[in-house]
């Protein structure tokens, strides 16, 4: 037997902008009479020239920004849609989760779209009755099981789904970036799944923008840029190569204005990341003082008005959250400073999140809305050149001698 469970070999994918038609008898009539047949069109190719192979039980993550055709490449390993050119060798039974609730039926219950997805994935009935405890309790949805799932909630949904689709022992195990739609708890113990599945001698392709999670369980990353390849090497590497080139450093960051409406009360519309001098720049230096500037109008009069930043590493570990106190705040234009000189933040690009609520209703909320990068000095000698971590702020130590030898 093979050692490789998937072999690409040099796939495209093309799609045709603004070519809506279904390539029915009776839209290609009704297109030809409207001269709606002539619409211009523009070819897209979400995939191009891409080829690399997965061995059996090898974990591997693809990453890449949004639109650099990491979902188009997992519906056609899928059998989903066909490529354009290219050929691809699977060996191996193969169960994707790439939707909520990919193959189940919403008028059936949770514990019918059980049986149906196990069958829709090749095993029997007497195979899924072998499992149906253990992916029930997996799920956790035992109290809605003969609910129809259409009354499920996204994240219970994609609960069970993910249950079943990792519990009916699959060769080759394709997930999306579906598992976002989970509590935190859910994502532990669907990461947990994942690699007990691929220590089992499985294979996993996981799609994910959580790099630690990409990092922790895959040993290979495959990095998709502009739907090409840009890298492909063990996952620390890929990853680290990603975040290194995936964020663009600035001193002004600018917010689209959102379309006014009775629900838009207020809205931010410019970050500027300042060094001690307030001097606009995208690069501070560790152990200085530094400031964000927030730009917002405020639409109608707002009681206890809260503005908030928080400051996040590239792999989505939380570092700082600051918030404003509560204040009343009239209509008009507004300007908010953080000023930060208490933490030193080691080498490195971290991610900016913006919030502006009201007491518990969230008014606007901009993730990764910004990006500071810090850079290490050698005259700041305090902590800086003998730590390591997130925080390079020293503790103090003390060492008493509470008896003799």
């Amino acid at each position: 037997m093979s050692d490789v469970a998937i072999s690409v070999d040099n796939i495209s994918k093309r799609y045709l902008i603004g070519d809506t038609s279904s390539g029915s008898l009776r839209e290609t009539i009704a297109d030809f009479f409207s001269n709606q047949g002539s619409q211009k069109t523009e070819e897209f190719w979400a995939l191009k020239d891409i080829s690399f192979e997965v061995k059996r039980g090898e974990a591997i993550g693809i990453i890449g920004k949004n639109g650099a055709g990491k979902s188009t490449l997992l519906k056609v390993l899928s059998r989903i849609t066909e490529p354009t050119t290219g050929r691809i060798e699977i060996d191996g039974r193969v169960s994707s989760l790439l939707e909520v609730g990919t193959g189940f039926h919403p008028e059936l219950t949770g514990r019918e779209n059980v049986f149906l997805n196990g069958t829709i994935l090749g095993m029997s009935r007497d195979e899924i009755k072998a499992k149906f405890d253990e992916i029930v309790d997996f799920s956790g949805v035992e109290k809605f099981l003969d609910t129809p799932v259409k009354r499920y909630s996204s994240g219970m949904t994609v609960r069970l789904a993910f249950a079943v689709a990792a519990h009916l022992e699959p060769e080759i195990l394709i997930i999306d970036e579906v598992l976002a739609v989970g509590d935190a708890e859910f994502q532990s113990k669907c990461l947990g799944k994942m690699k007990d599945v691929a220590g089992q001698g499985r294979t996993v392709l996981f799609v994910s923008h959580n790099m630690g999670a990409v990092k922790s369980l895959c040993q290979t990353g495959v990095f998709l840029k502009n739907g090409r390849i840009e890298l492909h090497e063990d996952a620390i590497r890929t990853v680290d190569y990603y975040l290194e080139n995936a964020v663009e450093l600035k001193g002004v960051f600018s917010f689209k204005i959102p379309k006014i409406n009775d629900m838009t009360l207020a809205y931010a519309t410019e970050l500027t990341i300042e060094d001690e001098n307030e001097t606009v720049t995208p690069v501070v230096f560790t152990g200085y003082p530094w400031n964000i500037r927030v730009k917002f109008t405020i639409v109608e009069k707002i009681p206890a008005f809260i503005i908030g930043i928080g400051i996040v590493t590239i792999d989505n570990v939380s570092v700082r959250t600051t918030w404003s106190n509560p204040q009343d705040i009239s209509p008009g234009e507004y300007e908010a400073i953080f000023r930060e000189d208490m933490l030193y933040f080691s080498s490195g690009v971290f991610k900016l999140n913006l919030g502006l609520s009201s007491r518990e209703r969230n008014l606007q909320y901009l993730n990764e809305c910004a990006y500071v990068e810090f850079e290490e000095q050698i005259d700041k000698q305090v902590a800086l050149n003998t730590k390591s971590g997130i925080l390079l702020n020293p503790m103090g130590i003390s060492i008493f001698q509470i008896s003799e030898a």
